[in-house]
């Protein structure tokens, strides 16, 4: 199934053109705050699927052309990152941005990436005011987590996904915390629906790609992870419990590059799913801790 937050927190199917409208599966209010329909539905999906098979067949369909995409959860517990989790992209940032670190995901771990940076595909990446800092995009595969647990071992690993998305990390170059830089409001967006594991048996061998303005910036395959979907998941839960909903980034390719006002971002992964974004210029996202000089890292 591929499985859509649309209109304002409702939770739909994809089915061809149209979108079923299968909210009240979940007994859920789209409106209401905080915005947990998408974590109830993910949560439950194993005790509700025979309900929900059958609300599909009457369930309201709407042509995707009148859908509006939101981020596809908008409340996780939990954003989690890979970072150095491709050797190309490893090798690009020593030799053309000056980081010095050795380490990689296997070694170095991971990192969490505010929530509030989750924006979703009808959203534009919005460039906060720093004029001389370079804004990068990561082209990522999103892995969302069905069911929780703690001390995950690899060979298990699988059973806790519960799909995938499309994501784009952004990232404010320089030598000032990971998170910070990563975490401004719009610099995650994802989307634009979740694509069940079932329809992607082989998590191994998916094509990613990124494109800026149709010219072709990244290019990899989930066979060349540093650190592989299973580990990933069994990494994250030796230190925290993961939670229904939870969303752990795969890291990114070589070939990030500068986003600016007025490009168009495309990504697409193999089986997952495609979006297409606009950059905007904000005007907020200036202080002084990022007037000092900068040194990129990851």
């Amino acid at each position: 199934m591929k499985i859509a937050n649309f209109n304002q927190g409702r939770i739909g199917i994809i089915d061809g053109e149209f979108i079923a409208d299968v909210s009240r599966v979940v007994n859920y209010d789209p409106v209401s705050w905080p915005p947990t329909g998408m974590l109830r539905f993910i949560a439950s999906l194993k005790h509700i699927k025979p309900r929900l098979l059958n609300e599909l067949k009457s369930a309201k369909r709407i042509p995707l052309t009148e859908a509006q995409f939101n981020c596809p959860i908008a409340w996780p517990n939990k954003v989690i990152a890979y970072p150095a989790n491709y050797h190309a992209h490893i090798d690009e940032m020593k030799a053309g941005t000056g980081l010095i670190s050795k380490f990689n995901a296997s070694g170095q771990g991971f990192f969490l990436k505010s929530n509030s940076s989750l924006s979703g595909p009808g959203d534009p990446i919005v460039l906060p005011a720093l004029p001389d800092r370079e804004i990068h995009h990561e082209c990522e595969l999103a892995i969302i987590i069905g069911k929780g647990g703690r001390g995950i071992p690899v060979e298990r690993a699988l059973d806790h996904i519960f799909g995938y998305s499309c994501l784009i990390d952004v990232v404010v170059r320089g030598k000032e915390e990971r998170v910070m830089r990563k975490s401004f409001d719009s610099f995650c967006p994802m989307g634009p629906y979740i694509t069940t594991a079932d329809e992607v048996p082989r998590y191994y061998d998916i094509d990613l790609q990124l494109t800026v303005n149709g010219d072709l910036r990244q290019k990899a395959n989930t066979r060349d992870l540093i650190v592989g979907v299973p580990e990933m998941i069994s990494m994250a839960s030796s230190v925290m419990t993961l939670y229904p909903g939870d969303i752990i980034a795969s890291g990114t390719p070589a070939g990030v590059g500068p986003l600016r006002a007025g490009d168009r971002v495309e990504i697409r992964i193999a089986g997952v799913g495609e979006m297409v974004l606009d950059v905007e210029q904000g005007k907020e996202g200036a202080h002084p801790v990022w007037e000092k000089a900068s040194v990129a890292t990851a």
